[in-house]
């Protein structure tokens, strides 16, 4: 792989103008088929298997004019002064209701609350229920705007009115954090390489590779269905990796300058190497990413298949682009303290050092932390175990569920419907359980509804059943029960799971089928199922991305020791999003209003992209470790020699990720906010702690024997060659002075100092 990336970046920089044409064909073809494409994306959460979407899809079919599958908008009247039921009152409410009727060809009803009992007992509120025959996607602005309008002439009326329900269903806007997570890079970026140029290289080509991939991804909502957090996420985790992909790739090229070679040879060399890394890196990220499918729900799938795609195109980006723009940047891509006075590259700084000798031969920040890490190697591992592990402990408190307008921000007119109708009518007026009796195979639909009524009224946790509706055939029943508390609570799932109980005995008095559907089962289902998916998920993905790191590091314990640290990092991510977004420590700081259950998409999904970049980290910083012991460097020296070379970068990063992660932490959408957050957070503990801390300490203490492999493994495994071996072998200029290279776009290539890098016979028995 080496040898093809090797040529690959040599080809790329010889063919700059090339390369650079067909990327930026690709983002042009890409944005106008975005701006002219009619594809919306969907708001629709499909849950195959589970009960609560079988119920649904009954209801969608037994019920085709209530409009079961399309959007629906909860319209809530307080009356100001007196009673809602007042002549005035109830006249404006009346006039609302009428105009929300005749507001869109797409009603498919208006309940009368007066007419259906929909006011509270003290008189003081009422809602109505507006049922549309299309999703929310599907509703225009018009249809939105009409809708507003009659809730404002009820105000002008002088009630308090709010719409719930997904009717007002926009797009999660992401505020400012794009930018705020690009200027942070742009800064890091800066303070790292020392060159504007060189900075910018890393966030151009980033920028590329997520306006193609949001662009495509923005083209196939409709056709794939896509929710409109798909984009969001393939964005966030396309422009980390982007930038970080890049950013190992720029610094190795100035490695390879400093270290005596041509811009040619540096760009290929660059990429034989540090592009491998990325390669493998890159494909973590994706196994994690597509490993979601395993989960079986559709929105998490195409997330997961969104984000790889977003990550690939990354990639390509980094094994292509980089090396083009390289090209195109010349000796601007270097800091000026890179170059000597005479504008000969220095060779005795590979990269990182000052101008004069003595400054060269300081240890970096990188060789100062490792060595003394390998000091007090059990030391550290303790800290870093417990210290993860004690922030970890809120984790054991998980609770899941599905989003509703309770969770929206208080400045919402969604979030102040679902107050009004708490506080008038209790709680679980927010959550209606609909439960469907299914009588088609010759039941008594009508009969059976009328025994579970009467054992649901004697339930302590029901507040009330609606008399049972039958479909135009007669063979379905369907009823509504509102539950005590909140739809997010425990003692409802107690009432969903007690209705379920009664299936059996319905079915052998009546004959018929009962499920129980809703918003509130719905958010039931997928967290147990989500639950059950988690253990083949992790083992899918961990056991994949092993053989991968086996491959890489031709070893058993460093892939091993990669994936329990990751767990560890994971772990500690869930225990501070339930501290923050579940228990409410630091949530006004964070600015996040409502506290409650954690999403239920939320830690699947964070496990996966925590464990591709968890991966990528340990393949930057590890590959530069067995680059050396390999060569030739004791245990101790090789760990050393990883963090002189590979902490700087990776540090730079991680901050790079941490801050475009953080960034979305501003979204006004919960999981949006959520998920910026947890990555965040994870990155932050698997860099820092595991990555720069846990794992060195521990390959310090396993020694030599960090890098065992069987000597049949080791014949049966092929070699991936991820530190560029067999670049000499194949005869590129690995060791030998560099030599003049062949003009390209009009540039000669000057030959320089001879490289460092001469292979050590002695120690060739430690490669394959």
């Amino acid at each position: 792989m080496a040898t093809f990336l090797y040529k690959l970046g040599r080809a790329s920089f010889l063919r700059r103008r090339l390369v650079a044409l067909i990327w930026v064909l690709l983002l042009g073809v890409t944005g106008v088929a975005a701006a002219t494409t009619a594809s919306q994306p969907s708001n629709e959460i499909s849950m195959p298997g589970t009960e609560a979407q079988e119920a649904f899809d009954l209801l969608s079919e037994r019920y085709p004019g209530m409009g079961a599958d399309g959007a629906t908008a909860r319209v809530v009247f307080r009356a100001e002064d007196g009673t809602i039921d007042d002549q005035a009152n109830q006249q404006a409410v009346s006039d609302v209701v009428r105009e929300l009727g005749e507001s869109s060809d797409e009603v498919a009803s208006v309940t009368d609350p007066f007419e259906s009992g929909a006011v509270s007992q003290d008189g003081s509120t009422a809602y109505t229920q507006v049922s549309y025959l299309v999703s929310g996607f599907q509703l225009d602005d018009a249809d939105r705007d009409a809708l507003e309008a009659a809730a404002q002439s009820g105000r002008d009326a002088g009630l308090t009115v709010e719409i719930g329900g997904d009717a007002l269903f926009e797009v999660p806007a992401t505020g400012i954090a794009e930018i705020i997570g690009i200027a942070v890079a742009a800064v890091v970026l800066v303070v790292t390489l020392g060159s504007l140029v060189a900075a910018g290289l890393p966030l151009i080509t980033a920028l590329v590779g997520v306006g193609v991939a949001v662009l495509t991804i923005t083209v196939l909502s409709g056709p794939l269905e896509l929710d409109a957090t798909t984009p969001i996420l393939a964005m966030m985790l396309g422009l980390a990796v982007g930038i970080d992909y890049a950013l190992f790739i720029v610094s190795r090229y100035r490695a390879e300058l400093a270290a005596g070679h041509s811009k040619l040879d540096a760009v290929g060399r660059a990429s034989g190497t540090a592009g491998s890394a990325v390669i493998f890196a890159g494909l973590t990220v994706i196994i994690a990413m597509a490993g979601l499918a395993v989960v079986n729900i559709p929105i998490l799938t195409k997330m997961g298949l969104a984000a790889a795609g977003a990550v690939t195109v990354a990639v390509v980006i980094a094994v292509t682009l980089i090396p083009a723009v390289l090209g195109f940047a010349g000796d601007r891509a270097r800091s000026r303290r890179d170059i000597t006075p005479s504008g000969a590259t220095d060779g005795d700084r590979s990269g990182e050092g000052a101008g004069d000798e003595s400054a060269a031969e300081r240890p970096n920040m990188g060789t100062r932390w490792a060595r003394q890490i390998i000091r007090r190697p059990v030391a550290v591992l303790l800290a870093g175990v417990v210290g993860l592990g004690v922030i970890a402990i809120p984790a054991s408190q998980l609770e899941l569920n599905l989003p509703d307008d309770g969770s929206s921000p208080t400045s919402t007119t969604q979030r102040q419907a679902y107050d009004l109708l708490a506080e008038s009518f209790g709680p679980g007026f927010n959550g209606p359980l609909l439960v469907v009796l299914d009588g088609a195979d010759g039941g008594d639909a009508m009969r059976a509804a009328e025994e579970l009524t009467e054992t649901m009224n004697g339930m302590e946790q029901v507040v009330a059943v609606t008399p049972p509706q039958p479909d135009e055939a007669g063979d379905t029943a369907l009823l509504t029960v509102i539950p005590v508390s909140t739809p997010s609570s425990a003692e409802t799932e107690g009432v969903v799971n007690d209705i379920r109980a009664q299936a059996d005995a319905l079915q052998e008095s009546a004959g018929v089928q009962l499920s129980v559907t809703g918003q509130t089962a719905m958010g039931i289902d997928v967290s147990q199922k989500i639950d059950d998916a988690l253990v083949p998920y992790l083992a899918l993905v961990v056991s994949l991305a092993f053989l991968l790191l086996m491959l890489v590091f031709r070893s058993i314990l460093v892939p091993l020791k990669a994936a329990l640290g990751f767990l560890l990092s994971v772990l500690a991510a869930l225990g501070a999003v339930v501290a923050v977004f579940q228990w409410g420590w630091l949530a006004g700081v964070l600015g996040v209003e409502t506290t409650g259950p954690v999403m239920s998409l939320m830690p699947i999904f964070l496990i996966g992209v925590v464990f591709g970049l968890a991966m990528d980290y340990e393949v930057f910083l590890v590959t530069r470790m067995r680059e050396a012991y390999v060569h030739g460097a004791s245990p101790d020296e090789a760990i050393v020699t990883g963090f002189k070379y590979g902490a700087r970068v990776v540090t730079a990063a991680a901050i790079i990720m941490i801050s475009v992660f953080a960034g979305f932490v501003s979204a006004t959408e919960p999981m949006i906010k959520m998920i910026g957050f947890g990555l965040a957070v994870a990155v932050l503990f698997d860099a820092f702690v595991v990555r720069m801390a846990i794992i060195p300490a521990l390959l310090a203490i396993l020694g030599k024997s960090a890098w065992w492999l069987p000597a049949w493994l080791d014949r049966v495994l092929p070699n991936v060659d991820v530190e560029g071996e067999r670049l000499a072998v194949a005869g590129t200029p690995t060791g030998s002075p560099a030599t003049a290279e062949p003009a390209a776009d009009g540039e000669g290539e000057a030959g320089t100092a001879p490289g460092k890098d001469a292979e050590l016979p002695e120690h060739a028995d430690r490669r394959r």
